[in-house]
């Protein structure tokens, strides 16, 4: 960019100024960074962010890394090749679930009676009149309270090289595996994520 604002620059009036060059596509800066995995030795884990739950993500993390054989895993800072940053979180939290149904019906049904009398002339009147009515009430209500203990675990992580630029991350969550807690199936997450582009980046060679 900086060659082509000189060449508009000197240019003259006739001159025909260079096209500016295109910006690199996200697929090429993707493979650029699966080629600087293969080239590293050294990887030192810093502090995550995210409170003591992170810390232990941290160790659970350094611990799959290192059984994965992809890198040798420093404490030494300035040895390394690249540095894995990033954050996570440890959660254990109670989920509460209500509902309630319900049904009523209600209906009616009854007889009443009524007699007038009266006196006419040679006589007694006397009528009935007759009335019917039902009453029917009928409620149904269920309701339900669930109360469920959950333990949730996620983290970011990147790879910067000594330039400072960002050559792979990802972000991976748990809920717990079948054999192990949500953060150490979040460390196998990311352990395996990371085994997966190494060997994509082996076959860019």
């Amino acid at each position: 960019m900086l060659a082509y604002v000189l060449a508009a620059l000197l240019s003259g009036p006739g001159d025909s100024v260079p096209a500016a060059p295109p910006p690199a596509q996200p697929a090429a800066l993707e493979e650029a960074g699966l080629r600087q995995l293969v080239t590293l030795r050294r990887v030192f884990v810093d502090r995550f962010g995210g409170g003591e739950t992170a810390a232990q993500m941290r160790d659970m993390i350094i611990s799959a890394l290192q059984n994965s054989k992809l890198f040798v895993i420093t404490e030494n800072q300035e040895r390394a090749d690249a540095i894995l940053r990033g954050s996570g979180e440890d959660l254990v939290f109670t989920d509460v679930h209500s509902s309630s149904d319900s049904l009523d019906v209600h209906s009616s049904l009854g007889t009443n009676n009524a007699t007038d009398s009266g006196v006419m002339h040679g006589g007694t009147r006397t009528e009935e009149r007759t009335g019917r009515s039902m009453g029917i009430g009928a409620g149904d209500s269920e309701s339900s309270h669930s109360v469920e203990r959950r333990h949730e675990a996620n983290a970011t992580v990147r790879l910067v090289n000594k330039d400072g630029d960002v050559i792979w991350s990802t972000t991976q969550e748990s809920l717990g595996g079948k054999f192990h807690g949500a953060s150490a199936d979040v460390a196998d997450k990311i352990t395996k994520r990371l085994i997966e582009d190494y060997e994509r980046a082996r076959k860019l060679k």
